[in-house]
């Protein structure tokens, strides 16, 4: 048991190694790395794949990779932004690493990227224990998928930079308790801020591509209590429920080339550039550009 321990120690401190090169090298580049964790299902490839087509219309630089342990699908559906996308097959590894994320970038990676959207397998396990040299880390979870899932998973949430709550269109018919979603937010990740969105219906469009871009611009990213007091980017590889008072944010001509080699690239480049808690929290003003499940259908 103790070696099976020190195995994975062992491997899970190579990776920070390889992490922290990775994470220097893209900095210098200028390029923002974002991490996206989720369960399979939540509809992060619907909201990436909206979040791409806005970053084109805005014009920002950036580009995305996606991983699966089968199938090109979620790299089919991503290059329809017009932007450029890569497909990563892990061959049964449950999660991204560092070195992995590396070597599918190298001779890829269009320079003037500034923005790069690594969308990781869906998974809440593996993955959280896993740096990848990201600048900032969000988890996402639907509101198919119960208000006690930042419970269920504390590392994933615990060390989630930014918190993401898809499929908010399907609020009413779930039964989605937003308020004790958010308290159990905070029970692990005290003061991490969580959005609302829905990919069917634009809710919360562009929030996560305004957050990504504003940490590229050098605003700080929510360190969690986690990760430790000493980095920001650093990941505390144990599990554990931290509990504190965090804030309450009150959120109430396109070329595609598919080429299917061996390196599963989708060379798309610009054309110009339930467990149900019934407590309830006050009924807060909600804050510009975001929007309240308060009044999503009857509980």
């Amino acid at each position: 048991m103790c070696r099976e321990v020190d195995l994975k120690q062992a491997v899970l401190a190579k990776n920070d190694g390889a992490a922290h090169a990775l994470r220097t090298r893209l900095t210098a580049a200028g390029v923002t790395v974002v991490n996206l964790l989720s369960s399979p299902g939540s509809g992060k490839t619907a909201l990436l794949e909206r979040e791409l087509g806005l970053a084109r219309e805005r014009g920002v630089p950036a580009a995305a990779l996606t991983a699966d342990l089968a199938t090109e699908n979620d790299a089919v559906r991503l290059a329809r932004s017009g932007l450029p996308v890569r497909q990563v097959l892990t061959d049964g590894l449950c999660h991204m690493e560092a070195e992995m994320l590396g070597r599918h970038l190298d001779g890829w990676l269009p320079p003037e990227t500034r923005l790069l959207f690594v969308e990781n397998v869906g998974n809440l396990v593996c993955p959280a224990s896993y740096d990848l040299g990201e600048s900032l880390r969000v988890v996402l979870a639907s509101v198919t998928e119960g208000e006690d899932k930042p419970l269920k998973y504390p590392t994933a949430f615990g060390l989630a930079q930014l918190v993401v709550v898809t499929k908010t269109d399907l609020a009413g018919p779930a039964e989605f308790d937003e308020a004790a979603f958010r308290r159990h937010v905070q029970q692990v990740n005290p003061g991490v801020e969580v959005l609302l969105t829905s990919a069917r219906r634009g809710t919360g469009l562009g929030l996560l591509l305004d957050r990504a871009s504003a940490v590229g611009a050098g605003a700080p990213a929510h360190t969690p209590v986690m990760a430790g007091p000493a980095t920001s980017h650093g990941h505390h590889h144990g599990q554990g429920h931290h509990h504190g008072h965090g804030h309450d944010h009150g959120l109430h001509n396109h070329n595609h080339n598919h080429n299917h080699n061996h390196d599963h690239d989708h060379g798309h480049h610009h054309g110009h550039g339930h467990e149900h808690d019934h407590e309830h929290a006050p009924d807060q003003d909600p804050g510009p550009g975001r929007s309240s499940l308060a009044a999503a259908g009857p509980r």
